[in-house]
């Protein structure tokens, strides 16, 4: 190797053709076809020749010559038939050095010329050889099969990429335009689609980048609202409702299986194991907007004690363990409440009709009898299968205008009241938060309200559901049936005693609670200050209420128990979908709050301070219950529990931007 020598070398997954400048051991220093000098190993080199040109040349003419040789060599390569080659020596089972191949390929006398257009041929289709530099190998059949289908892919990727980037772009710049999604575009859109969707996770992230980068616009930012151009979402999308997967609808057998079911008329009288309570006067007590009725309330005044009914819809009647609507109902785990959608766990002519406590209609159900002192201490209690009729369907707030009148709700609230200390004796935490009510009108318009989960109603049920639970708790580890058992150990810190706290404390307090536990065995609940403790008042709109109830009607004969195993298998494979209800419910919650809140940027509002970070305060808005951040003020010393005034300065429920400053 001297000073003048034609070389070649492979650089940014190009063959570049250079002269030797200078040759140092085995260092070359090169000057390239691009006019740019280069120090490399000869070992880089993926062809050289005897070719030599004067380097005492003027730097230009040696550029040119370079070029000339270069576009020489690229032009030869056209006379190469690889795939041809391949059919003739696929056959040979070794190694085709440089020569033997420039020879198969130009037989008359062949030059370095000829040498290189061999091996830039070769470099690149590596389809059909294993490509060494001065070597080739036959690629076996199955495997030129492979690279070929990854070309033609490849290929049609490259032709994607161009045709949708003009797409994007033309949407941009036309955006009163139409684009209907059809065909070759709908391809376009389902990959931008999932580009936005799972960023780097997503299977097709390099193509949606080269898309947006075609099209000649940022592919970090703006893209959300190409998509709602293109018509892919609308402009208030679930975007977690595409991320995590979760089905809107039902699928095909499990709505024929809904329809063997529905068209019998029930008769459930001759269930002889079944007490007949349809003449007591039941109620249900619900939301507004509730059609999934599944459980009820009854009292009874029997001189010197109450008996107390609660009766759960025995949806486990309806829906047989391991059937398609079983299977369909465990895979979703809970039905999914948010302000725009509700996604029911179980079919709508089930949730919402067969299953559900309609006014009227006799259902069968799974009763807890419990008679009570006026103490609201619990002398004894039975758990039967029943039929019962739903005399008076009431919303929460009828039962707070009424409840003060009506001798039975006015007895309810005062078992409730008393239960609830008794609890709080026993070490309950008791936290009075108010929920935020988050709906959209016929409209579309969003509604926001504080309810006050203390009214007489509210309050009421909820106690009465917590000592259900508790008695079904008790009932399933008196009979030594697993169970979906709920346990909690007790705080790490008390912030105030009974119902004293303070909004300030009960929200701080919320976050010293520790984590509760589900188990197959029954342990404390210290959050709850009971004994024992499962949720099974629920089981149209929750399959850990649903397992449950499986479990009470096992010890009845009318059900084959869960076995221990079985019940920690369940538990562990309930834990993706019960993360996905969470993460849909609280994460929509907050989209639609914070698209309320976008119209309200300037207003001023009371806020709590929690508390000091580095730079900034975090605060609490009671009148939403939206926690943020507020930049420190040069100047102003704030300490937790201080109310403040605050003004809503931006707000983007897209982007989850909330921020404030001080009034």
């Amino acid at each position: 190797m001297e000073s003048g020598n034609i070389v070649e070398f492979i650089d940014s997954q190009k063959i570049m053709c250079a002269v030797v400048l200078e040759v140092r051991n085995h260092r070359l220093k090169v000057l390239t076809e691009t006019n740019r000098e280069v120090n490399l190993s000869s070992s880089r080199l993926s062809h050289k020749c005897k070719m030599h040109i004067d380097p005492s040349m003027s730097r230009i003419r040696l550029v040119d010559t370079l070029r000339e040789i270069s576009g020489r060599r690229k032009a030869l390569i056209k006379n190469i038939d690889i795939k041809e080659l391949w059919e003739v020596l696929c056959s040979e089972h070794e190694w085709i050095d440089l020569d033997t191949m420039t020879h198969f390929c130009f037989p008359e006398n062949p030059t370095s010329d000829h040498e290189s257009a061999v091996v830039r041929a070769f470099f690149n289709n590596r389809t059909y050889f294993k490509f060494d530099y001065d070597r080739f190998f036959p690629n076996p059949e199955d495997l030129v099969e492979q690279y070929d289908a990854k070309g033609k892919e490849a290929e049609r990727t490259k032709r994607i990429i161009y045709e949708a980037g003009k797409w994007v772009r033309n949407a941009v710049d036309n955006p009163s335009s139409a684009y209907p999604l059809s065909g070759e575009t709908k391809e376009f859109a389902e990959i931008l689609k999932s580009y936005y969707l799972f960023g780097k996770e997503s299977a097709v992230y390099k193509t949606g980048r080269a898309i947006l980068e075609k099209a000649g616009l940022d592919p970090d930012d703006g893209l959300f609202r190409i998509l709602v151009r293109l018509g892919v979402f609308g402009e208030n999308e679930n975007i977690e409702l595409h991320r995590l997967a979760v089905p809107v609808s039902f699928p095909e057998d499990v709505l024929d299986k809904v329809k063997e079911i529905l068209p019998t008329p029930p008769v459930f009288s001759s269930e002889s194991m079944r007490k007949d309570f349809s003449d007591l006067p039941v109620m249900t007590i619900d939301g507004q907007a509730t059609l999934d009725f599944d459980d009820a309330i009854s009292i009874e005044d029997m001189g010197d004690h109450y008996r107390l009914g609660v009766h759960i819809a025995d949806v486990a009647h309806f829906i047989k363990k391991g059937d398609c609507i079983d299977r369909e109902a465990f895979s979703r785990g809970s039905s999914i409440y948010m302000p725009d959608l509700k996604i029911p766990m179980l079919p709508q002519p089930l949730a919402e009709d067969l299953c559900s406590l309609k006014a009227g209609d006799l259902r069968p159900c799974i009763s807890i009898m419990a008679n009570l002192k006026p103490s609201a201490e619990v002398i004894d209690y039975e758990i039967v299968p029943s039929l019962i009729r739903v005399r008076n369907q009431m919303t929460y707030y009828d039962a707070n205008t009424t409840a003060g009148d009506d001798r039975e709700l006015s007895v309810l609230c005062d078992l409730a009241r008393k239960f609830r200390q008794k609890r709080i004796d026993s070490g309950a935490v008791h936290i009075s938060l108010p929920d935020i009510n988050i709906w959209l009108d016929e409209n579309g318009g969003i509604a926001v309200n504080r309810i006050n989960r203390e009214s007489p109603g509210r309050m009421m049920v909820s106690e009465i559901m917590i000592m259900a639970n508790w008695l079904m708790a008790r009932y399933l580890a008196e009979n030594n049936t697993p169970g979906i058992f709920r346990s909690q150990p007790g705080p790490r810190q008390r912030l105030y005693k009974s119902e004293e706290g303070s909004l300030f404390q009960n929200y701080m307090q919320r976050r010293l609670l520790s984590r509760f536990m589900l188990s197959s065995k029954p342990e404390r609940h210290c959050g709850l200050g009971l004994d024992c403790y499962v949720t099974a008042t629920s089981p149209i709109r929750k399959y850990y209420d649903l397992v449950t109830q499986r479990q009470i009607r096992s010890i009845h004969g009318l059900d084959t128990p869960y076995l221990p195993e079985e019940m920690d298998k369940m538990l562990h494979l309930l834990e993706e979908p019960m993360s996905k209800v969470s993460a849909m419910q609280s994460k929509r919650s907050r989209y639609w709050l914070l698209k309320y809140l976008e119209s309200r940027t300037g207003c001023k509002e009371e806020a709590i301070v929690l508390g000091r970070r580095r730079n900034s305060y975090q605060i609490l808005i009671p009148e939403y219950m939206i926690e943020c951040e507020l930049p420190s003020s040069s100047g102003i010393e704030l300490k937790p529990e201080d109310l403040i005034q605050v003004t809503i300065m931006h707000v983007n429920a897209r982007k989850d931007v909330f921020s404030v400053f001080m009034s």
